[in-house]
């Protein structure tokens, strides 16, 4: 099973959850799921959707890859998890990509701009 790392009260990060883990993620209050994976990366879980969906979780996919980290496609993923309802967990393969957006999210909510925030976040080594 993957580590759930709490950020804050509204989000969490891990990488690829399991099913084995949807019934905690469920018993610790989380309201939507935001899966940053694409559907051709090895490990991509195909009824993720269905399954915590059925738990009545809100679940988004919206893929992103670390190279694709720029003002316009971020923009998009952060005002999606203000949409969400709260907590979100993030989740990606391995965390850097949920931790990263979970940073920038972070950031840009208490007024730093955005290419401050990508430069805190490449100073960290995650991009």
């Amino acid at each position: 099973m993957d580590i759930v790392r709490k950020i804050n009260n509204e989000l969490s990060v891990a990488g690829q959850i399991t099913p084995e883990q949807f019934p905690q993620i469920l018993a610790d209050g989380y309201k939507s799921i935001l899966n940053l994976r694409s559907p051709d990366e090895k490990g991509w879980l195909d009824d993720e959707r269905d399954k915590l969906e059925f738990l009545e979780l809100r679940y988004l996919n919206l893929p992103l890859k670390v190279e694709e980290i720029n003002h316009q496609t971020t923009r998009h993923v952060l005002n999606t998890i203000n949409e969400l309802p709260k907590p979100a967990l993030i989740h990606c393969d391995n965390s850097i990509r949920s931790a990263v957006i979970a940073l920038l999210y972070i950031a840009t909510k208490q007024g730093i701009t955005f290419e401050k925030a990508i430069e805190l976040t490449a100073n960290l080594g995650l991009i």
